[in-house]
């Protein structure tokens, strides 16, 4: 049965004063986030918002990026959502990490492969997840690691995108392991060519003290990419 027409005049509407920010931030957030799935990502963003935790937002509009022939969906605006949202735990949980996941839109099977492929289970290291996911970003080592420095980066946007030479050892000494094809000794070599950089810089790196890692392996033109494992 539908309810009858009510009337009401401007002095019995009262709107929350709240209500007007909170708006016009969610319509802002929208916006820059692009979000797949609205309605799912809007339950998200609020039910975030209710407990106190980051919301679902990528801090800046993302400009198109070219298709990829297996295009997963994830971009380096969504994965910097993801750490700005799991990072700070350091160890997340499988069911946190897929639930954040969806709330994205993303596809659950491109989650599925990347955790097997970094062998994790139940309880997953953060900064391992994302060496994988940018990877398979990228699909060159040097792309995984420009966009690991372009995520993990306090530089503002457009910038040099610096992070902390101990962080990029860890996370390219990890990659190049799972890669299989590099040796302890091929690591360290390569590490040693980014010592005079990273001492005129403070402790600091960027990617393009270490674009020459493109062609690193085996001196072969093209690498072959992590992301074809995936």
């Amino acid at each position: 049965m539908p309810l009858p027409d009510v009337m009401f005049c401007a002095q019995q509407i009262e709107i929350p004063p709240e209500f007007p920010e909170i708006l016009k931030q969610f319509t802002k957030s929208a916006i820059r986030t692009q979000p797949h799935d609205v309605l799912q990502w809007s339950a998200a963003y609020f039910a975030a918002l209710s407990k106190g935790e980051t919301p679902p937002v990528k801090e800046r509009l993302e400009m198109p990026v070219a298709t990829q022939k297996n295009d997963t969906g994830l971009t380096p605006g969504l994965l910097k959502v993801l750490h700005n949202q799991l990072s700070p735990k350091n160890i997340v949980e499988e069911y946190e990490l897929e639930e954040k996941w969806k709330d994205l839109g993303l596809p659950i099977q491109r989650l599925r492969s990347i955790l097997q492929l970094g062998n994790f289970e139940y309880e997953i290291e953060w900064m391992k997840f994302l060496a994988l996911a940018c990877s398979d970003l990228g699909g060159s080592l040097y792309s995984a690691l420009r966009y690991a420095c372009e995520i993990l980066t306090t530089d503002p946007p457009g910038g040099a995108a610096h992070i902390k030479i101990e962080t990029f050892i860890y996370l390219f000494t990890y990659l190049a392991k799972m890669d299989g094809e590099f040796s302890d000794a091929k690591i360290e070599e390569m590490l040693l060519t980014l010592k005079e950089d990273v001492e005129k810089q403070g402790g600091l790196i960027q990617p393009r003290n270490f674009k020459h890692f493109q062609k690193a392996k085996d001196s072969k033109e093209n690498e072959t990419p992590l992301q074809g494992q995936v």
